[in-house]
Order: C-alpha cells, then structure tokens, then sequence
C-alpha cells in the first residue's frame, strides 16, 4: 500500500511542476510518469541498498534516458522530461535542515548534512550527464551498425 501511495504522490509533484515549469499540456502526463518511474527506482532502491547516493543515480539515470527516449519519440526538448523528472528526487528538505543547523548554530550537523546535499546533487549531475553520454554511443552504435550494412 506504501508504493501506490509513493507512485500517485511523485506524479502529482512531477506533472504539477510541470505546470510551474510552463511543459506543454501534452507532456504533462508523460513527466508525471518520468518523474514517478525516478521516485519509485530510488524509493526501491535506497530501501533495499540503504545508500541513498546510489539510488539517486541509479533513479537520474533512469530519468535521463526516458526523458531522451520520450523527446526524440515525440519531438520536444529533452529538457522538459528530465527538469519535470528529477524534481522529486532533489534534496531541498535536506538543503534547508543544512541551513536552518546553520543558523541554530549546530555547525557539525550542518556541515554533515551539507556534505549529503552536496553527495545527492552531484548524483544527480553525473546520472544526467552519463545518460547522455550513454545516449551518444548508443546513437554511435546504431549509426556504425547502419553504415556498415549499406
């Protein structure tokens, strides 16, 4: 029962963003379904791994290449899947603990938690990175494949 809950309430949060975001009305739906296919990945896989790094990446991955896929299939920028996409997996409620610790004067848990917004969001950065990069060999492959066939 937790996971209909975790899917319903990460497409609410991704296709509403998407309205805040400005995607056309179209790709609503299809962000929501990026954004919730990313939560689910990470809420899985921090569960079972316990590394919430990894389950981000491994989630931004996924949503970088769904995003990619979804824009060449559908002929929009890439960028209005994969913004919609990952705002479910952004630390903002650990960003602002890091400030308020800040300002309590708890250096020591704010700089702890610093260091896992920091962890979080470069896992996010190289998962959308690495899904382009898998992105271009893969156009690579298939190009090499369709030219060595002719």
């Amino acid at each position: 029962m937790d996971i209909i809950g975790q899917l319903i309430t990460s497409f609410i949060a991704t296709a509403a963003f998407g309205v805040i975001f400005n995607a056309p009305k179209e790709t609503l739906v299809k962000c929501g379904l990026v954004g919730m296919g990313g939560w689910i990945i990470y809420y899985i896989a921090e569960k079972y791994s316990g590394d919430p790094v990894l389950a981000t990446l491994g989630a931004t991955l996924f949503v970088g290449i769904v995003s990619q896929e979804l824009a060449k299939f559908y002929k929009t920028p890439v960028i209005i899947f994969s913004v919609a996409g990952i705002i479910p997996l952004v630390p903002g409620g650990l960003a602002y603990d890091t400030m308020r610790n800040f300002v309590e004067d708890d250096y020591f848990q704010a700089i702890a938690l610093g260091a896992k917004v920091t962890l979080l969001s470069g896992s996010i950065a190289f998962g959308l990175v690495f899904s382009e990069v898998i992105n271009q060999v893969v156009r690579k492959v298939k190009g090499v494949k369709l030219y060595n066939s002719k």
